[in-house]
């Protein structure tokens, strides 16, 4: 029976090490995923900035627009930090992070749903649902400041949609929050990288 225990205890050990080096793998790879949050934070100030100058339709189109363009722009910056920004393909977290982009794109249509309801209403929407896919983050990289982004993110997206706040408001503050966050984790994360 003690034998049996320790063979448990040991598998267990074994399975934390196995998530624990796929995150390190993620968070070296992909710069702690601050280059994304760092890309998507200017997508939404953009967004904010074409509310603001032109229209919020056009905001919105911007947004979704310079959404899908995330990931691979995040990519090439990745490269130009000297980060590979890809991950061996049989570290399990991949699928986690495939799993949480598809549950975000199916979020969407709501979003843009709402803002054919009342279109100040897309941009927080948006924000929750960014947010709640920050939360899976802390699982793929191993970083529990995605949570307190998730977290924010989301508190933001509940007070502007209380306060009615226009579109160019709510896009400025999503990409604030973003920036803002983005470069705190990238240097954060610039200190304790491992050196080449």
């Amino acid at each position: 029976m003690k034998i049996q225990n320790t063979q448990k205890d040991n598998l267990h050990i074994e399975n934390i090490n196995n998530v624990k080096v796929a995150q390190t793998e993620m968070r070296n790879n992909h710069m702690n995923g601050t280059t994304g949050i760092i890309v998507s934070g200017l997508i939404w100030l953009t967004s904010g900035f074409v509310a603001s100058s032109y229209s919020s339709k056009q905001a919105v189109w911007t947004l979704l627009v310079g959404g899908a363009l995330i990931y691979p722009i995040s990519i090439i910056f990745n490269k130009i930090i000297g980060v590979s920004g890809t991950q061996s393909k049989n570290n399990p977290l991949t699928n986690l992070a495939m799993e949480g982009t598809f549950y975000m794109l199916m979020c969407i249509p709501l979003a843009y749903g709402l803002s054919v309801q009342r279109i100040e209403w897309f941009f927080p929407a948006m924000l929750l649902i960014i947010g709640g896919r920050y939360l899976t983050f802390n699982t793929i990289y191993g970083n529990r400041l995605f949570w307190v982004l998730g977290g924010i993110l989301g508190i933001a997206a509940y007070i502007l949609f209380s306060l009615n706040a226009k579109c160019h408001i709510s896009a400025l503050t999503g990409g604030g929050i973003e920036i803002v966050f983005g470069f705190f984790m990238y240097f954060n994360a610039r200190r304790i990288m491992p050196k080449k």
